[in-house]
């Protein structure tokens, strides 16, 4: 049975792709905000992208251990950079 993905408005699928597309936010912390699992996560950049851009995009974070907490080195809690949004 086909597993059903929610829709979302446009800031929160950009949000996502951004997520995605940084190289230090795990799927882990996508799935925490928006209960997408690494799979949903693909079939979001698949629909979304551009071919091109998914296929770079998946070269970039296949195998890649900051994508995946378990991977990841122990401590580091972040999704982000604490200089990324700054006022």
């Amino acid at each position: 049975m086909a597993k059903i993905h929610p829709t979302f408005d446009a800031a929160d699928t950009s949000r996502i792709i951004e997520m995605a597309w940084e190289d230090r936010t795990p799927f882990e912390a996508i799935e925490i905000n928006y209960g997408l699992d690494e799979s949903a996560v693909i079939i979001l950049m698949r629909r979304e992208l551009k071919p091109s851009s998914y296929r770079m995009w998946r070269k970039r974070v296949v195998n890649r251990a900051t994508k995946h907490a378990a991977l990841r080195v122990p401590g580091v809690y972040r999704a982000y950079c604490p200089t990324q949004y700054k006022p």
